[in-house]
Order: C-alpha cells, then sequence, then structure tokens
C-alpha cells in the first residue's frame, strides 16, 4: 500500500464516524478472519489484541511484543482492500515516545487507526494516571501527523471493565476520563464494559464525540445503540473466543462419542483456499 492509499483511506475511515449509519466493526486476529469480515461486507476491520495474543500463545494483557502484534496487524492490513484500525492495548511501554513509536509503528504496518488504552495491568494502581495519559495521546496524535496520515485514536478507559472505585461514582470517572481524552486530540472514545442502555444514552450525551461500544450476549443491539447515539460497536474478542467454543466442542466430540457432527457447517476447503489465493 502507497501511503497516499493509505491517507485515503485513513480520511474514510474518519468520515465513518459520522455517517448516518453505525460504524460496526467485526474484529479480525488473522489474515483469514480479517477476509471473512470483508467479504461479509463490512466497511471497514478492527484487530483484537487479545485475540491476536490467544491466538499466537500469550494471555491478554501486553504479555506480546509491539513488535509481534504489529506484524499480525501488517498482515491483516496486507491482506484486505478495508480500513484497518489496530488494538494495541495500552501502547506497549509506560512512557509518551513508547505510544508515540507505536502510532508510527501502526502506520507503518499500514493500518489507519488505533486503540489506547488506560489499564496498566497492576491492580494495586488499575487505571493510568491521568496526566500521563493526556501526555500520551499527544504524543500519539504528535507521531501521526508527522507521517501525513491521519490516523483515527480510539482513546479507552476501563473505570467499568476493572470496575475501578465505588460503583456510584463509577460514571463521573468516566466521563472525566473520556471528556479529557477528547480534548487532548482522541477522535473516538472507548467504554467498555457498560450494557445497559441508560447509560450509554447519557454518556454519548455527555461526552459529545464519537463514542465505542464493545458489544456482545447482553449488549443492546446495534439498531437500539444507533438509537442511543452511539458511532461505533465493536466485539472485541468475542469472534476468536467464539471459534474456541467450537473447537472445544469439536475435541468432546471426538474423544467422548468419537463422531464429526460439530464439523459440520465449516467453509469448504476450496472457498478457504479461493478467498486466500
Amino acid at each position: 500500500m502507497n501511503i497516499e492509499e493509505q491517507k485515503s483511506k485513513a480520511v474514510a475511515f474518519r468520515g465513518m464516524h459520522r455517517g448516518d449509519k453505525v460504524l460496526i466493526l467485526p474484529n479480525a486476529w488473522d489474515v483469514a478472519s480479517a477476509r471473512i469480515f470483508e467479504n461479509a461486507g463490512f466497511g471497514a476491520v478492527a484487530s483484537t489484541s487479545a485475540g491476536v495474543a490467544f491466538s499466537l500463545g500469550y494471555p491478554d494483557g501486553e504479555k506480546i511484543s509491539r513488535e509481534e502484534m504489529l506484524a499480525r496487524v501488517g498482515r491483516i492490513a496486507k491482506a484486505v482492500h478495508v480500513p484497518v484500525t489496530a488494538d494495541v492495548e495500552a501502547g506497549y511501554g509506560v512512557r509518551p515516545e513508547d505510544a508515540a513509536r507505536t502510532a508510527q509503528e501502526v502506520i507503518a504496518a499500514g493500518a489507519v487507526g488505533m486503540n489506547l488504552e488506560d489499564a496498566t495491568n497492576d491492580a494495586a494502581h488499575p487505571l493510568a494516571d491521568m496526566s500521563l495519559q493526556l501526555e500520551r495521546i499527544r504524543a500519539v496524535r504528535e507521531a501521526a501527523l508527522k507521517t501525513g496520515v491521519l490516523l483515527v485514536l480510539n482513546a479507552r478507559t476501563d473505570v467499568y471493565l476493572l470496575k475501578v472505585g465505588e460503583a456510584e461514582k463509577r460514571y463521573d470517572e468516566a466521563l472525566r476520563r473520556l471528556a479529557a481524552f477528547r480534548d487532548a486530540g482522541a477522535d473516538c472514545v472507548f467504554l467498555p464494559g457498560v450494557a445497559d442502555a441508560e447509560t450509554i444514552g447519557r454518556m454519548v450525551r455527555d461526552v459529545q464525540c464519537p463514542m465505542n461500544i464493545l458489544a456482545g450476549p447482553g449488549s443492546p443491539s446495534i439498531p437500539e445503540l444507533k438509537k442511543l447515539g452511539v458511532a461505533r460497536v465493536s466485539v472485541g474478542s468475542g469472534a476468536m473466543r467464539a471459534t474456541l467454543g467450537l473447537v472445544t466442542r469439536i475435541a468432546e466430540e471426538l474423544k467422548t462419542a468419537g463422531t464429526y457432527s460439530a464439523l459440520e457447517g465449516g467453509m469448504p476447503y476450496a472457498d478457504v483456499n479461493r478467498m486466500l489465493g
């Protein structure tokens, strides 16, 4: 992909956050899953950091290296025609310079967006210091501008996902963080861990910028989220973990019954070859 094509994809992807439709982002963990999502008609594809890590034998939580993560992102971006946005966890390093380097390498891999979360993987201090996180967001913005690619930054807070603090204070803390991320240069803000419509709708109204919701069983439907004003919906590692559930059922059936019904419904061999050929 040449730089002009990548710039064009970045502009197109940015526009998807402010259109009449909800931006539905399926999360791929390898080339095959990305091609399936593209062939299904999705206008963009996101990577799942957890799914990529799991597929390469790592647990989630920045146990995988930046290099391995972005190598997979690069393979995905090269294999599809639609814009790709990369989930790069907390940026692979605590300093603003680390986040800037990650942003540069996301762009070098061919992606046009990235997620940046504020989780620390430290139980004693689960969320990054606010001032430091804002510096990291600004560093990402500045690094991207130097490349000429208008990288779409999706800034995430894990206040709800990690159940940080007292329940009755989470909304105000999440709003404080997301509004600050917006003002520091984030193009979209991400609030995983929330599934009730009232909280989602209230946050959309209060934060006043495109908002991403992590959806799955128990979440409002896409049409319901659209009515609430949500701009972007992703499913994280959900699709990848669903495939692991199928593999588990296949293994159990082979071991116990010695039969093969769980293998039914898979893509035909020839179709997979053709898709990847």
